[in-house]
């Protein structure tokens, strides 16, 4: 037996004075109380930059709400009706999404770590003490049309739920459960499947091409019409270290070596084209001179590495850590460097002489979402470059080239653009 079950409607003053007492709980102060707005309607009401973690909100109607930015951990949103609401940069982490309805809502940058996505139904106990199912409009777990782009779905639950034709282009999703879940014609381009179990899904007409699918667990998942291209899998990219012959600890002596005497002694090492998922550490590294374009360097751990002048155009860095690495004048044309970790890193030029300098080449490289916090990019070409969803906070972007790059969402200070930035044809860039 189902019913429906009346909802309460409030206004933004109530809905106002209710989120203030429960931020006062949130900070144990007197006076404060939990926000309880199970059964509310809250549609189209602003909610944005609010602290709401841990409060009820099961079977409450949040359409067209503005969340933008709200703190939703541990928040009770089970069986939510979130049809077009506006989560963009919301935190949602092992927020109780079961059952609930995401169908065309913005979750653009949300954090959803260990959130819970799955089937789900609401029942209650009538007089007689029997349960009863409790009807709403939206479909169980239903995130069709929602846009995820860039979410942070790490070690989230998504078991049996319907994401047809959801945007997950370039979402981190390691460890996500996708187990049955039904997402024909959903867009995973660039996103981080790495370790989810995909077991059973349908992805029939699905895009994930550029998508990382290492350690990930596809048994009966129906990837008819599926585009996989460009998928980074447990298989090689390229050439493997073993081909190398000798080991590469040997190898980077030698080119130590020969930076060190300028050519005189030692071998310059060429890694182009070679698969290094699987390398010794690089941590604090001499590759001064490298040339590996084209290289695969996906999720490694590089911080503090000296790059100077490497040649790394179309390499793949996604998920690297280059933190407090030297890149000054380093060739990082069209690489792939989203999510990557490049704080404090030194993209300055480098310097030869008072006559030569060679500035640090990033035009055309894809570095969305990556953290650039108080990078040095002084004079960097970065035209053509997607930026978009980065961090630039505390960034010196003094004299760099900006040109025709994509700034959508990017974190950036004003006072980083007012030295000589050249901004022609920016896009996306709100300050």
């Amino acid at each position: 037996m189902t019913q429906q079950r009346p909802m309460i409607r409030l206004d933004q003053m109530q809905l106002d004075q209710a989120v203030r007492r429960h931020e006062m709980f949130r900070n144990a102060r007197i006076g404060g109380a939990r926000a309880i707005l199970s059964f509310h309607d809250l549609s189209h009401l602003d909610l944005s930059h609010r602290d709401l973690a841990h409060a009820d909100f099961t079977g409450a109607v949040l359409r067209g709400a503005n969340l933008s930015g709200a703190k939703l951990d541990c928040a009770a949103l089970f069986a939510a009706d979130l049809r077009q609401a506006n989560l963009e940069g919301a935190s949602l982490i092992k927020t109780d999404l079961r059952g609930a309805c995401l169908r065309g809502a913005v979750l653009v940058g949300a954090n959803l770590f260990e959130a819970d996505l799955r089937d789900g139904s609401l029942a209650e106990k009538d007089r007689d003490g029997n349960l009863r199912l409790l009807q709403i409009e939206s479909r169980p777990s239903e995130a069709s049309g929602a846009d995820l782009s860039g979410a942070n779905l790490t070690n989230a639950r998504l078991s049996g739920a319907m994401a047809i034709h959801t945007d997950f282009t370039d979402a981190v999703m390691k460890g996500c459960k996708l187990v049955r879940a039904t997402m024909r014609g959903a867009n995973f381009s660039g996103s981080n499947l790495e370790g989810a179990d995909l077991s059973g899904a349908d992805l029939r007409g699905a895009c994930l091409r550029g998508a990382v699918l290492t350690g990930t667990s596809m048994v009966m998942t129906d990837l008819t019409d599926a585009d996989t291209s460009e998928a980074l899998t447990d298989k090689p990219v390229g050439r493997v270290i073993a081909e190398l012959g000798r080991s590469l600890e040997d190898l980077l002596h030698d080119h130590m070596a020969w930076v060190g005497s300028g050519g005189a002694q030692g071998t310059a090492l060429d890694l182009s084209g070679f698969d290094l998922r699987h390398a010794p550490s690089l941590a604090h590294a001499c590759l001064t001179m490298l040339r590996a374009s084209g290289g695969t360097f996906y999720g490694l751990d590089l911080s503090g590495v000296q790059l100077q002048a490497a040649t790394l155009d179309n390499a793949d860095f996604r998920g690297a850590t280059l933190a407090g690495g030297d890149l000054r004048g380093v060739n990082l044309k069209r690489a792939k460097l989203n999510n990557a970790d490049l704080r404090n890193v030194n993209l300055r030029s480098l310097v030869f002489d008072e006559q030569r300098s060679r500035c640090a080449d990033l035009s055309g490289a894809r570095l969305r979402y990556a953290d650039l916090s108080g990078a040095c990019l002084r004079t960097a070409n970065l035209s053509g470059a997607d930026l978009s969803f980065a961090t630039l906070i505390g960034c010196d972007l003094g004299k760099a080239d900006l040109s025709g790059a994509k700034l959508f969402g990017a974190k950036v200070e004003r006072r980083a653009l007012l030295d000589g930035v050249n901004l022609d044809g920016v896009a996306g860039l709100k300050l």
